[in-house]
């Protein structure tokens, strides 16, 4: 068996988790050793009592790491261990750092270039928009979005990163064969398919819980170099990952809303307690030349857009005329998934505007 087998099986095995994996290898010197341990010698590990060691050294029946590796094989996803070079940096020395992470996708070096953004499920359009904005710019200028792949401020910061043609991964509470919400599977291939990665702890089979998502959190936290919370009501688990950030040294950030909309009371609370409020991306990206991972001087500018082949012919048939995304499917012959894309990609350039009822305009300049 093979080290990275035995971390897979070690994964599998119910009740470990990354903090008493970590323990058993510090104690055993190797997840190989870790498998052929006694229940007696496993029990003198911290945090391993008699249940637990007696689950790990039956590890053979709740574990089969050939099956996972073929089926990770088959999907094109790739397993690595902390050892593994394109393992990121940001995570390897946490004490709760995951023991593997299952790559859908590609992570790149600019990827320590990074910014984690979270914020209620519950999203406003206010909140829709300034996700997308802030993403969609702080994308542009070269950094990486991190986030949670939920419903909300999750989704709006990934499709802003989408729109912008930029990079952003997507830490699921889930395993890879278990995509959760599951309306963002489109979403999800559109990020692994090129534009950065969608990644998890769990085994591929493993579906979402309460527990799995506040351990998604802290992985969401501890990668970005800084973290901005774009719209959170006073209990959230937003504040919750923004207290994780803090605890792992990173620069907080938050936008403030309505003073009389409680969607927006967390992050009031967050501003009160120090995090730097922020109105615009321009203002992170003038601090974010200053953050501990970042070791150039200077980020790439922002690209002045260019329209596609595919804009310019939705360009023409909003000219004129005020028309709803069936609409525009029509006229243009362009599905309405891809279109919705062009669109987004187009509002954030400040190119078209976007009416209730889903219907599209140009902006008056355009």
């Amino acid at each position: 068996m093979t080290e990275l087998e035995a971390l897979i099986s070690l994964n599998q095995v119910p009740r470990t988790g990354p903090v008493r994996i970590r323990r058993l290898l510090e104690f055993f010197g190797d997840a190989v050793s870790v498998l052929k341990a006694s229940p007696g010698d496993l029990s003198r590990v911290k945090g391993i009592g008699p249940e637990t060691a007696t689950l790990i050294a039956s590890w053979q029946e709740h574990a089969d790491p050939s099956s996972e590796l073929s089926l990770a094989a088959e999907r094109d996803i790739r397993i690595l261990d902390r050892a593994h070079p394109d393992y990121p940096a940001a995570l390897r020395d946490a004490f709760d750092a995951p023991p593997l992470l299952y790559v859908w996708g590609t992570l790149e070096e600019r990827d320590r270039h990074s910014i984690s953004i979270v914020g209620s499920r519950r999203l406003t359009h206010y909140g829709r928009d300034t996700a997308r904005k802030f993403s969609y710019q702080l994308a542009s200028a070269g950094l990486t979005i991190i986030s949670g792949l939920a419903r909300g401020i999750d989704t709006a910061a990934h499709e802003g990163a989408v729109a912008a043609e930029g990079r952003t991964i997507a830490v699921l509470g889930s395993g890879l064969m278990q995509v959760y919400p599951p309306e963002n599977m489109d979403l999800a291939t559109r990020i692994a398919s090129g534009q950065g990665a969608v990644v998890s702890e769990f085994p591929l089979r493993t579906p979402p819980d309460r527990q799995t998502f506040p351990q998604r959190n802290r992985i969401v936290a501890h990668w970005g170099s800084a973290l901005l919370v774009v719209e959170s009501p006073a209990r959230s688990g937003s504040l919750i990952t923004a207290n994780l950030a803090i605890e792992a040294n990173r620069q907080l950030y938050a936008v403030p809303g309505p003073i009389d909309r409680p969607t927006s009371a967390g992050c009031h609370q967050l501003i009160r307690d120090g995090a730097t409020l922020v109105t615009d991306p321009s203002q992170i990206l003038a601090d974010f030349q200053e953050l501990p991972l970042q070791d150039t001087p200077d980020l790439p500018a922002r690209p002045q857009p260019d329209l596609s082949p595919e804009e310019k012919i939705i360009h023409a048939a909003l000219t004129g005329n005020e028309l709803s995304l069936d609409e525009l499917s029509t006229i243009t012959g362009q599905p309405v998934s891809t279109l919705a894309v062009h669109l987004m990609r187009m509002e954030l350039n400040q190119m078209i505007i976007t009416l209730p009822g889903q219907r599209y305009r140009l902006r008056g300049l355009f």
